[in-house]
C-alpha cells in the first residue's frame, strides 16, 4: 500500500466527537460532491485547480483542527480554544456545494452556550476575514507604527490586549474562493460570486455553524468590515427570514452599505458631498492647512467640512452649470481652505474631485500621494504629473505584513495547513453579480431597516475613521440617517469615530477607544440576567 492510501486511510478512520459544544479532536468526513453544475475548465485554472491534482487537499472534505490557548486581555487571563478548519456547504440533496475556511475561538464554560458569539467577515468582494482578525478581535494582531510608517520584514504577531474574546466567542469566515474557501467539485464558482448568491451562502454558514456547536441560545452578533457591511446588512433580514434566526447585534466597521455614497460619475454627485469631511481630515493630518486651522482639533474641522458640504457645496453642486461664477469662486474658495487643495484648481475641476484626484494631488508639491484604505500614509509615483495615484500607499503598507503573519500562525499556532494559496484578496470572484439591483445603485441599507423593524432589540454599532478615503465616514452617516428607521428605534444606531482610516484598528489610540465603545456596546445589547 503506498504512502499517500496509507495516509488517505488513516484520515478516513480519524473519529471526531463533541464535548460541551467544543470540537475535542481533529476531524475528517467524506462527502459526495454535487454533481448538478459543471465547473468550467476556466473556472478551475482561476480556481488554481489542474487535473488530477487537489493540492494536498480534497476540496469537499472537512477538517476540524482543535487546539489549546491562554490570552491576556484587560489585564486578566482567558483560556480559550481555537478550532481552525473548513465546513461544508450542502444541498437539500445533502450533496456538496462547497468548504468554508474559518477559525473559531471558543471560551469554554458551564455557560458556554449561554455566551454571546460574533461571527465575523470583511469584504471586497473578494477579501479573507484576515484583517478583523488579526488587526482588531483575534487573541493575536499586528503591531503598526502610530506615526503611519512601513514595518520592515520580517513580520511578526502579538498577544493582542484589545481582543473582544473576553466578551464573545468570534468565528471569521472566509466567503467561498477567498482563504482557503473553494466551491465543489462539479460546482460553479458563479453559485457563490453575487450578493444574493454571496448572502446565502454566507448565511447558510452561520446557520450550520450556529445547529453544529449547539448556539442557538447564544446572543448572536455580525461584525463586517468594508463591503462586509453590505454583507451584514444583507444577512440581518436573510437570517431572519429564511431561518427565523434573530441577531443582538450588528458591527459595522468601516462599512459600504450604499453605493450611490461612494460612487463617482457625472451623474451622481453624492460623493463628492461625502468625501469632502474626510479630504478635510486627510489636509490636517499632513499639515496642509493655513495655521489657524491647524491649531484646531481634527474633530473640528470634520465639522466645519460637515456643515459645508451639507450648505453651499451640495448647493453649488445642485446647480451644476447654472452656477454664477461668483458663487462657484466663492465655494471654491472655501472648499480650499478646508481641503488644502488650491482655489485654481478646484475651479478647474468644477469643485468636483474624487478620491482618486486628492490623493494625487493633495501632496503633489511634496513628490507623495495619499492612501486610500489609510491617508496618513504616502508613498511616491514614477513622476509627479499624472491625474490620480498609480497605487495605494496604505494598501502597500498593509497588505504583506497581514498575508506573512497569517500564513505562518495558522500552521505553526493553529496547526491547520493547507497546500493552497490562501486567497487573502482575490480578484478570482469576478465578474460579481448585482442582478438584483440592476437600473440602481447597489443598496442593502432597506434590508437593514426592514430587520430592525421587524426585531426591535436589533442593535447596530457602526465605527468609522476619519482617514478612511475607501468608505468614508460621512458616507456611512448619510447612509443611517436615511434608513427611514421609525423614530423609537433611532437610539439602536450608535455611531463612533476614531483617528484613524478604513482600518482604524492598526492605530493604537483609536484602539483603545474603540474597544471601550464595543465592551458599552455589547452590554447593552446582551440581555441581563435578572
Amino acid at each position: 500500500m503506498s504512502i499517500r492510501l496509507q495516509i488517505l486511510v488513516i484520515s478516513l478512520l480519524l473519529p471526531c466527537w463533541l464535548t460541551g459544544g467544543q470540537l475535542t479532536c481533529e476531524a475528517v468526513q467524506q462527502s459526495s460532491p454535487d454533481q448538478s453544475t459543471e465547473k468550467s475548465a476556466a473556472e478551475k485554472a482561476a480556481d488554481g485547480d489542474k487535473p488530477g491534482d487537489k493540492s494536498g487537499d480534497k476540496p469537499d472534505s472537512e477538517e476540524l483542527v482543535s487546539t489549546e490557548h491562554v490570552a491576556e486581555i484587560a489585564g486578566r487571563q482567558v483560556r480559550y480554544t481555537a478550532t481552525a478548519g473548513k465546513l461544508l456547504l450542502k444541498n437539500d440533496a445533502l450533496k456538496s456545494r462547497a468548504t468554508v475556511f474559518f477559525v473559531a475561538y471558543t471560551v469554554p464554560s458551564e455557560s458556554a452556550a449561554e455566551r454571546p458569539v460574533t461571527f465575523c467577515f470583511n469584504g471586497g468582494p473578494g477579501s479573507s476575514s484576515v484583517w478583523l482578525h488579526l488587526g482588531m478581535l483575534g487573541p493575536k494582531r499586528i503591531r503598526f507604527p502610530e506615526d503611519a510608517t512601513y514595518l520592515q520584514p520580517p513580520y511578526a504577531l502579538e498577544a493582542n490586549p484589545f481582543s473582544l474574546l473576553d466578551v464573545t466567542d468570534l468565528v471569521f469566515i472566509d466567503p467561498v474562493s477567498t482563504g482557503y474557501s473553494r466551491p465543489a467539485d462539479e460546482v460553479s464558482r458563479s453559485e457563490f460570486h453575487g450578493y444574493e448568491e454571496d448572502i446565502q451562502s454566507v448565511g447558510q454558514f452561520i446557520h450550520d455553524y450556529t445547529t453544529r456547536f449547539l448556539r442557538w441560545g447564544s446572543p448572536r452578533f455580525l461584525c463586517g468590515e468594508s463591503y462586509g457591511g453590505l454583507r451584514a446588512a444583507g444577512l440581518t433580514a436573510h437570517l431572519q427570514e429564511r431561518y427565523n434566526m434573530e441577531l443582538n447585534g450588528v458591527l459595522v466597521i468601516s462599512g459600504a452599505v450604499n453605493f450611490q455614497t461612494l460612487r463617482f460619475s457625472s451623474s451622481n454627485d453624492l460623493p463628492n458631498i461625502c468625501f469632502l469631511p474626510g479630504y478635510a481630515a486627510t489636509a490636517w493630518y499632513h499639515r496642509a492647512l493655513s495655521a489657524e486651522m491647524q491649531a484646531r482639533t481634527v474633530a473640528e474641522v470634520v465639522a466645519d467640512a460637515e456643515r459645508f458640504a451639507l450648505g453651499p457645496y451640495a448647493q453649488a453642486l445642485l446647480k451644476g452649470t447654472a452656477i454664477s461664477e461668483a458663487e462657484e469662486r466663492t465655494v471654491a474658495r472655501q472648499m480650499s481652505v478646508l481641503t488644502g487643495l488650491s482655489e485654481e484648481y478646484l475651479l478647474r475641476a468644477r469643485l468636483r474631485v474624487s478620491m482618486g484626484r486628492f490623493g494625487k494631488e493633495l501632496l503633489r508639491s511634496r513628490g507623495l500621494t495619499i492612501g486610500r484604505f489609510d491617508s496618513r500614509f504616502t508613498n511616491r509615483d514614477r513622476d509627479d504629473a499624472g491625474e490620480t495615484y498609480e497605487f495605494d500607499a496604505s494598501g502597500a503598507a498593509i497588505f504583506g505584513p497581514f498575508t506573512a503573519t497569517f500564513n505562518d500562525y495558522v500552521r505553526r499556532e493553529l496547526k491547520f495547513s493547507d497546500a493552497r494559496v490562501y486567497e487573502i484578496l482575490t480578484g478570482n470572484v469576478q465578474p460579481w453579480s448585482y442582478k438584483s439591483f440592476e437600473n440602481r445603485y447597489v443598496d442593502a441599507s432597506e434590508s437593514l431597516r426592514r430587520a430592525m423593524t421587524a426585531n426591535p432589540s436589533l442593535k447596530v454599532f457602526a465605527a468609522c475613521g476619519y482617514y478612511d478615503l475607501a468608505t468614508p465616514h460621512f458616507a456611512m452617516d448619510y447612509t443611517l440617517d436615511h434608513l427611514g428607521l421609525a423614530k423609537p428605534l433611532l437610539p439602536n444606531i450608535t455611531k463612533k469615530y476614531y483617528e484613524g482610516g478604513h482600518m482604524m484598528y492598526i492605530h493604537e489610540p483609536s484602539m483603545v477607544q474603540l474597544r471601550a465603545d464595543l465592551l458599552q456596546f455589547y452590554g447593552g445589547a446582551v440581555p441581563q440576567k435578572p
